[in-house]
């Protein structure tokens, strides 16, 4: 098991099931759309004080994982 498993969590009652930091309404999509504009972890935790660093690096494992899980279907066949 990932160590993402223990700080993501998906609930339908929270943010319709979208994946969050545990114990928070903080998206995984969220946290991606801060890095990819170029905000820091460091930067994410201070505006966000109730996730810690290793939340962030969750998000990023919790993604790798996604992708590497991913299925890719052919439209073209």
């Amino acid at each position: 098991m990932s160590r993402y498993h223990q700080r993501i969590t998906s609930d339908h009652r929270v943010m319709l099931g979208k994946p969050v930091i545990k114990g928070t309404r903080i998206t995984v999509e969220l946290i991606l759309r801060k890095l990819a504009q170029g905000v820091t972890p460091e930067d994410i935790t201070k505006a966000y004080p109730h996730i810690t660093a290793e939340d962030v690096s969750a998000v990023l494992l919790y993604v790798v994982d996604v992708l590497a899980n991913e299925e890719i279907i052919d439209s073209t066949a």
